[in-house]
């Protein structure tokens, strides 16, 4: 039998205006698909015209200028719905969906869903989850002692994966799928008999657990910052407001 971390996965990346949640806008999307390990890769891409203007930091980090963006990308609204029922078409297949740091994301699609489509991305699945496999999460609770940074770039150093114009969504996103088959490899043991369903409850757990020590890290450093241990989707505040 295919262990799941050589068989269909499917991966989402976005590029954004910058780090806030709840403020910023997606500017790019990809959607990667992968039949089986090393099978011909499917990409689906998106521009988007956010209707905001780009700051500069951002502009450095994906390249794409307010310029580019209102000449090729196109309105939130149609994009931010065709990306989610994409989402949703990897769901019905029972294809999981392999998403780095999967909070911001699939937090910041929800934020574009409400502000530009008056829904959420839960209404988009049917209110059925998304079976998610975040590699930021499986590294640091499978390898929880190694020092060192977790993102996308440091991860891929350290699993020999290929990132080939990283901040690019096409690229970051087939970079994670690679990289979640190659956490799958090194820790087959701990992970074959799990299914990715189970794995997407396992790591709501862990990724919480993860969240409180990092808490309890920045309350002994005096820093103020909150970590919110919501996994792989951060709740929508105003609405239970």
């Amino acid at each position: 039998m295919t262990r799941w971390y050589e068989g269909p996965l499917a991966a989402f990346d976005t590029e954004t205006t910058g780090v806030d949640v709840e403020q910023d806008r997606i500017v790019s999307a990809a959607l990667i698909v992968q039949e089986c390990a090393g099978g011909r890769v499917r990409t689906t891409r998106w521009l988007v015209n956010p209707g905001v203007p780009v700051p500069a930091g951002a502009t450095e980090v994906h390249g794409l200028t307010d310029e580019h963006l209102q000449r090729h990308g196109r309105w939130p609204a149609p994009v931010v719905e065709e990306i989610a029922r994409a989402l949703g078409e990897q769901q019905v297949a029972g294809r999981p969906v392999v998403v780095m740091n999967a909070p911001f994301d699939l937090t910041l699609l929800d934020r574009e869903l409400r502000r530009h489509r008056a829904s959420s991305l839960s209404r988009y699945l049917d209110n059925r989850p998304l079976t998610v496999l975040d590699p930021r999460v499986l590294d640091k609770h499978l390898d929880r002692y190694r020092k060192g940074r977790r993102t996308l770039t440091d991860l891929c150093a350290h699993y020999g994966i290929e990132l080939e114009g990283a901040h690019d969504a096409a690229a970051d996103a087939l970079a994670s799928l690679e990289l979640v088959r190659a956490v799958g490899r090194r820790f087959a043991s701990r992970l074959e008999r799990l299914t990715p369903a189970e794995l997407h409850t396992l790591q709501a757990v862990w990724h919480a657990a993860q969240a409180r020590g990092l808490q309890a890290w920045f309350a002994r450093q005096g820093t103020p910052e909150a970590v919110d241990p919501h996994w792989p989707l951060r709740p929508d505040l105003s609405a239970a407001a």
